[in-house]
């Protein structure tokens, strides 16, 4: 086994270690908010308790950041594996929830995805998806760097897909004073998300054409 396998299979194991702590976390949190079981409208706790709980979500990420760069100093590869843990670690944090909790019982069913800088709201199947994305976008991208390919993008390209993460976001997001006000949320907002993963699909796609079919890019 390679070195970069190694610490691929090492991340892999540490982003779904992770992803326990993390929903054991919400585990005890619904059982104090939510006795009877996670449902909307949303539970306004106490400003302190609020400010522990963010964070939480903000050392979650910086500890996620933290184990990726202590495994190169290469940025590329930084950077990949960032998104690699960050999508399975999101993909088990909901399969730990339905080990414990039976939930989410659908796909579709909304959660509260995150807190920072505003709530964030969706059907659970709308980051699974974000998260399969980074996984196989991460994946491809180590791939060809491993191969020897230096990893280049135009401007236009990496304008393509921050815009499209930039939507997918915004799909997130848009709601939020809704559930702020303690109202149900409104049907989740399919056509923006599936424009901004649209546009994130399609430069990975264009930017491993560009990659694999160049016979300039071998580091």
């Amino acid at each position: 086994m390679s070195g970069p396998q190694r610490r691929l299979i090492w991340l892999t194991v540490y982003a779904v270690a992770m992803a326990y702590l993390e929903s054991a976390v919400v585990v005890y949190l619904r059982a104090i908010y939510y006795p009877e079981g996670f449902s909307f409208p949303f539970v306004l706790i106490e400003p302190g308790m609020a400010a522990i709980e963010v964070g939480r979500e903000a050392a979650t990420l910086i500890m996620l950041l933290s184990v990726t760069a202590a495994m190169s100093t290469d940025r590329w590869e930084w950077f990949l594996a960032f998104c690699l843990s960050f999508g399975i670690w999101d993909i088990f944090y909901y399969v730990w929830l339905w080990v414990f909790l039976g939930w989410p019982p659908s796909l579709l069913t909304t959660d509260i995805l995150f807190l920072i800088p505003v709530p964030w709201v969706g059907p659970v199947l709308a980051p699974v998806i974000v998260s399969v994305a980074l996984i196989i976008g991460s994946l491809l991208l180590l791939r060809l760097k491993y191969q020897g390919t230096r990893l280049s993008f135009p401007p236009w390209l990496w304008g393509l897909a921050i815009a499209g993460g930039g939507v997918v976001l915004l799909s997130f997001t848009l709601d939020f004073r809704v559930i702020l006000a303690q109202m149900e949320p409104p049907p989740f907002r399919w056509g923006l998300f599936a424009g901004g993963v649209t546009c994130g699909a399609a430069a990975l796609a264009l930017g491993v054409s560009r990659l694999a079919g160049g016979s300039t890019n071998k580091a």
